[in-house]
């Protein structure tokens, strides 16, 4: 009998729970290791209970070369939500837009990092400079400057080391904002706040998909995301961050013309 472990609110969207579910599914329908959902209502979610393990750089080989087969698998256009989902989305507990695009960097910019500079200036984590910095680099990468032609992948949209539980059965991914994305989205994500083996889970990923020559200068180009969503609501560190990360695309996209 499979254990079980609720998650119960009755404060939130009563689509909070649902894109939970939805996006594990869809990772999971693309090959993606992800918690098994058991039960989803308005209120509440119910996932199998994940029995925690030490890190093993087989298992961390294992799980990136799942992850790359799972972002091809691909997604409608970016932005997509998970298939047959059309109710809101979050990451965290902040909305995230299902608006979809063509290119990647339009994208990117207007519904992935520029919604949450508002909030992060207005909670006064984020100063004029690192803002400005912010808008500066969301130009360039509107252009298409970073686009590559790549199709939309199939990411999880906010793979944090917290969001990556280590199993007997190998590496298992829980909370996603799953959507059409680029691929080191997910891999800039990863890095971002130290997961275990990264190393040995980025070796597994160019052996199943090696990544476009580059890549390791694009990290901060794919921790804009996550560090606008961070500064709108987690202290002015992260708005330093994010100005920190979009000096950072400037000056790649200035060496690149």
């Amino acid at each position: 009998m499979t254990r079980v472990f609720r998650k119960q609110r009755r404060d939130v969207d009563p689509d909070f729970f649902r894109a939970e579910a939805a996006g594990l599914r869809w990772l999971g329908a693309g090959g993606g290791p992800v918690v098994d959902v058991i039960d989803v209502g308005e209120d509440f979610i119910e996932l199998a209970r994940l029995e925690s393990a030490r890190p093993t750089s087989r298992a961390a080989r294992a799980f990136g070369g799942a992850l790359a087969r799972m972002h091809d698998s691909g997604a409608a256009e970016f932005g997509s939500a998970p298939e047959g989902f059309d109710g809101r989305q979050f990451i965290g507990e902040r909305p995230l837009s299902s608006r979809t695009h063509t290119g990647w960097g339009e994208f990117y910019a207007a519904e992935r990092v520029l919604p949450y500079l508002g909030p992060a200036i207005d909670a006064g984590n984020i100063g004029a400079a690192d803002a400005d910095a912010t808008r500066q680099a969301c130009a360039l990468v509107a252009e298409g400057v970073f686009d590559d032609g790549d199709a939309p992948s199939r990411i999880h949209g906010d793979l944090w080391t917290g969001n990556v539980v280590w199993t007997p059965d190998g590496a298992v991914m829980i909370d996603p904002a799953a959507h059409g994305g680029h691929r080191e989205t997910d891999l800039g994500m990863l890095a971002l706040f130290g997961c275990p083996l990264l190393d040995d889970i980025l070796a597994g990923y160019q052996a199943e998909h090696p990544l476009r020559t580059g890549w390791q200068d694009r990290v901060p180009l794919h921790q804009l995301h996550p560090l606008a969503v961070h500064a709108a609501g987690h202290g002015p560190s992260y708005g330093t961050a994010l100005g920190r990360a979009a000096r950072a695309c400037v000056a790649l996209a200035d060496g690149g013309r």
